[in-house]
């Protein structure tokens, strides 16, 4: 599905305003996990190791050829909970860890083919209590795995420019937050000054 559509989401016939390039600064490249299920499932989704790696490939490719600026980052196929899946669907629903690990090696060892920044989500995720709602799709302490390695990429990556936000140019003026609350403060004692008690007297019936 992905093949099908990627250069309708990645145009490389670029849009222009005032002759900037509008392109994406950062792609997170993510298959896997329906790409590996067994295809005998019914109505299964099952892509062939081989031309999985070359699906990724080829949408690599074309990410990076966006523009100079636009940056990479892939991810592996995803780990399941195996016992969870068949407790809340009463089977395996075709995945395993067994099937599941090999796309996660192949596209790691694509990333590093590429020189792509790739995070090994399956090693990630395997083996770690509450990180699934049903054996697949993840918790809030999952995503939070997940955002931390990305964060942890973006932070370490050698990418100029930056996207780290911590060494980003500042834009504009950050005046802090406690400035602006001791502004607050103040305009809110400034509307109040004057109301004496004896204006207040005169203000009963």
């Amino acid at each position: 599905m992905a093949l099908e559509v990627y250069k309708k989401i990645f145009p490389k016939k670029h849009c222009r305003d005032r002759h900037k390039e509008i392109q994406p600064s950062l792609v997170i490249l993510y298959f896997g996990g329906n790409d590996s299920q067994d295809p005998n499932f019914p109505n299964s989704s099952h892509v062939p190791l081989h031309e999985y790696v070359e699906n990724m490939r080829k949408l690599a490719h074309h990410i990076q050829g966006l523009s100079e600026k636009t940056r990479l980052i892939m991810l592996s196929a995803p780990a399941v909970n195996e016992e969870q899946i068949l407790k809340t669907y009463g089977d395996n629903r075709g995945r395993s860890n067994e099937v599941g690990r090999k796309y996660a090696e192949a596209g790691v060892k694509l990333g590093q083919e590429l020189s792509v920044p790739v995070i090994n989500f399956f090693e990630a995720l395997y083996g770690k209590p509450g990180v699934f709602l049903d054996g697949m799709h993840l918790t809030a302490d999952g995503s939070k795995i997940l955002f931390d390695k990305i964060k942890d990429v973006i932070k370490n990556a050698d990418w100029e420019p930056t996207l780290d936000w911590d060494k980003m140019p500042t834009e504009y003026a950050d005046i802090g937050t406690d400035i602006h609350l001791e502004m607050m403060i103040k305009e809110t004692e400034d509307e109040n000054i004057g109301i004496t008690d004896s204006d207040s007297q005169e203000l009963k019936p």
